[in-house]
């Protein structure tokens, strides 16, 4: 609990108000709504690029019990708008910890609510589905928290991956290894390019709209296109390149956005879903070999399921044990395969790490 009982108020784009106290950063931040189901793994969340433009409920009843340290993020910063939870926690156990929740908070310019009802919050957001909201400490009027929440961009239709891209190229690995991975960033977490590196690969971060003419210059094994933040209908920059870098008949692997871009490559649209996947703890189907995994996620769009199933060259591979909802495809005619989920895994179990094995494999 913080030491203040500074109030702040979250109102929702429909209407509802919860009222709580303030933590991290005094202030105001606006976004669209989200929860995530972990009980783990705050710090990886909240650095996460593919939150760009979120305010995040964390459902556990405490969150920054275990403190905060350098090295468990997924970015060079925070990624979230504005933090909501029942009790967040200056006071932490874990000796390897280097500071508290709220001091990291403050440092990150987040502002962040607590003391709200977090289960009922989210019960409301199941049936209503996502929608845009604001957290303030200094305006509690509400007809003026209203006006501010109405020129707040809705995600469908918004473009945020370049915002978040590595502005220059950069390399990761031993510079002699054999395979070489030319990777397109749209907001790359930390611990997929290290699921390559330690797999031997040498690989090169490109920004967001790098052509294929200088991917190719790197001379790469393979392809990765990689996660991000926004609504992936609205980057036919991206969705051209990764035709083009199909026509090469070189492996191709895409995570999360890099699924949806896959399928928007092959004419199958996307769609902005009701209320998003987001925790570590989301079971999946590998339809190919019938075995179950316990899956980390965290996307608010979708792949159209009807038309992946009547497209003639890509098959499904992956199923939501919970919807039903595509979770992974590969083409028929070349080799390319994504997942909707994050096989890194960081937070969440290791039961998808192979995805990085077999994509090795077809590039060896």
């Amino acid at each position: 609990m913080p030491q203040t009982n500074q109030p702040a108020v979250l109102l929702l784009a429909d209407g509802y108000v919860f009222h709580g106290h303030s933590f991290g950063k005094t202030g105001t931040a606006t976004g669209e709504i989200c929860f995530n189901t972990g009980m783990t793994g705050y710090q990886e969340v909240f650095t996460d690029p593919s939150y760009t433009g979120q305010i995040l409920i964390m459902n556990n009843v405490h969150v920054g019990n275990y403190g905060v340290k350098a090295s468990d993020v997924e970015s060079g910063s925070v990624k979230i708008r504005g933090l909501i939870a029942r009790n967040l926690e200056e006071q932490f156990s874990r000796l390897m910890g280097e500071d508290n929740l709220d001091a990291y908070l403050k440092l990150h310019n987040i502002v962040a609510i607590e003391g709200i009802d977090t289960r009922a919050l989210v019960a409301h957001i199941r049936t209503k589905g996502a929608m845009n909201c604001i957290i303030s400490t200094d305006i509690t009027d509400l007809g003026q928290l209203q006006k501010e929440l109405d020129k707040v961009p809705d995600m469908d239709g918004l473009e945020l991956a370049s915002t978040v891209s590595t502005p220059t190229e950069y390399e990761l690995g031993d510079a002699n290894a054999t395979l070489k991975v030319a990777v397109l960033d749209f907001g790359i977490k930390k611990h997929i390019l290290e699921c390559l590196v330690s797999r031997g690969a040498h690989v090169r971060v490109h920004p967001a709209k790098t052509p294929l003419s200088r991917l190719k210059e790197f001379n790469p094994n393979g392809y990765f296109i990689s996660n991000g933040p926004g609504d992936p209908a609205a980057m036919p920059y991206a969705v051209a390149t990764l035709k083009d870098i199909l026509n090469e008949h070189k492996p191709v692997f895409g995570i999360c956005l890099g699924h949806q871009l896959l399928a928007l490559a092959n004419d199958i649209p996307t769609f902005k879903m009701h209320h998003g996947h987001r925790g570590l703890n989301h079971p999946v189907k590998n339809i190919i070999t019938g075995q179950c995994e316990i899956t980390t996620q965290n996307h608010g769009f979708g792949v159209d399921p009807e038309a992946v199933r009547k497209h003639p060259n890509v098959e499904v591979t992956h199923l939501n044990l919970n919807d039903d909802s595509i979770e992974g495809i590969r083409l028929k005619d070349r080799p390319a395969f994504s997942v909707q989920y994050h096989p890194e895994s960081t937070p969440g179990p290791h039961d998808s790490r192979y995805l990085f094995d077999r994509f090795v494999e077809m590039m060896q």
